[in-house]
């Protein structure tokens, strides 16, 4: 990795967390200098997404990732739908596509974000730099910049392209747009995420579990080969992160399968937050963009938050070596506003705002009755290529900018 003081990157990303390394491991692969800059000292270790779909996988590839992913996480494979006392009332079977290359991967975000960190520090083009708060931005004709304050003192950074990849409190965001405007809505839904080992397969759990219920709705998947546990769960609107952890032991005897007492099951992490369904009013802005949760933030059942945020980044660095390679003119990133803001509207804020409705709104006796997506799930479960279309539906947030190349 270069020398900061002699680097003049083409892109600079605001933002280490997943998104932000994502596109500059892929940039820097390329060739296209890069630095990427966070406010933190270390990447984010709180409960957060664990699983890839195959349109976020199929990224994974592109940066020479994937394997190592594998190898550390693992192949997640029925999802299943229950009623609070465990009965089963619909699932997918995601063996199904065990030969897909980008089928389904499970690994918890901090590690991914290890493998990244890892990868880019063997990059020539690639600089990441920790404890820059970004205090202002500017841009011309020529170059974006921001202005910065960090151990070492105020200074500013400049570059070709600036992109916010920091997050749904993203200070390029509000730079560009202002500190309130976020349109979207807030759920009025208190949301619960722990990381927590018990002996789920004790009761037959599958490797994701969806619990419909108007009280006890949640969330439980596996997320590591050692039996640690992804358990999210909807609580009381307005307590104290104290009171909510004050209640935490209650609750799981309240819903987790056996009832088990304090001595049953160890949480590790424990993190409540408030859910989102909201889009920026711009991706593109001159020589800023936006990917991922600092340009839009949706719900976190069905995973689709993570997902729809890589293949962003995947969509912005075709589009960003594009421009640095001259096969296309800057308005190509024109059409990635113009068609990642469309995926959101039409795919991941409709269904990702189902996918939470279904756990706390429907009637888990009457559900095979009323919700129609469920009802094809039931249908798939005795045919095998209903199941793999409803697993591969998802390939919709997918687009190819290399279409908008010259010719």
């Amino acid at each position: 990795m270069p020398e900061i003081q002699d680097f003049k990157p083409y892109v600079l990303v605001v933002g280490a967390g997943p998104s932000g390394l994502l596109l500059a491991l892929l940039l820097a692969r390329r060739n296209i200098p890069v630095q990427i800059i966070d406010l933190n000292k270390a990447v984010d270790k709180q409960p957060r997404a664990t699983h890839y779909a195959p349109p976020a996988v199929y990224e994974l590839h592109r940066a020479g990732i994937l394997d190592e992913v594998r190898s550390r996480g693992f192949d997640p494979g029925r999802v299943m739908w229950r009623k609070l006392d465990g009965t089963p009332i619909a699932g997918i079977d995601g063996r199904l596509l065990k030969n897909d290359y980008d089928r389904m991967v499970c690994l918890p975000l901090n590690q991914l974000c290890e493998i990244l960190l890892e990868k880019l520090s063997q990059e020539p083009k690639a600089v990441v730099s920790w404890g820059c708060k970004v205090t202002s931005i500017g841009q011309d004709e020529e170059t974006a910049w921001v202005e910065i304050e960090s151990l070492e003192g105020s200074r500013r950074m400049t570059a070709s392209y600036i992109v916010g990849c920091d997050g749904a409190n993203s200070q390029i965001r509000r730079s560009l747009f202002g500190d309130w405007e976020f349109p979207g809505k807030t759920w009025n839904k208190q949301i619960v995420a722990t990381n927590t080992y018990y002996d789920f397969d004790k009761y037959g759990y599958d490797d994701a579990n969806f619990i419909i219920d108007p009280e006890h709705w949640h969330m439980a998947a596996r997320i590591s080969k050692d039996g640690l546990w992804r358990v999210t769960y909807g609580e009381l609107p307005g307590l104290s992160s104290d009171e909510l952890r004050a209640r935490l032991d209650k609750k799981f005897h309240s819903f987790l399968p056996g009832m088990p007492q304090l001595d049953e099951y160890r949480v590790v992490n424990f993190s409540p937050y408030k859910v989102h369904q909201r889009l920026a009013h711009k991706m593109r802005v001159g020589r800023f963009c936006l990917a991922a949760d600092a340009a839009h933030l949706c719900n976190p059942f069905g995973g689709l938050g993570l997902t729809s945020g890589i293949v962003d980044v995947g969509g912005l660095y075709d589009c960003l070596a594009g421009v640095f390679e001259g096969k296309a003119d800057d308005s190509i990133l024109d059409k990635y506003d113009e068609i990642r803001r469309q995926k959101f509207n039409e795919i991941v804020n409709p269904i990702s705002s189902s996918n939470i409705r279904r756990l706390f709104d429907q009637d888990p006796n009457r559900v095979l009755e009323t919700d129609d997506f469920l009802k094809l799930c039931k249908e798939a479960e005795e045919s095998p290529d209903l199941s793999r279309q409803l697993q591969r539906g998802v390939d919709a947030l997918k687009h190819d900018f290399t279409q908008y190349y010259h010719s």
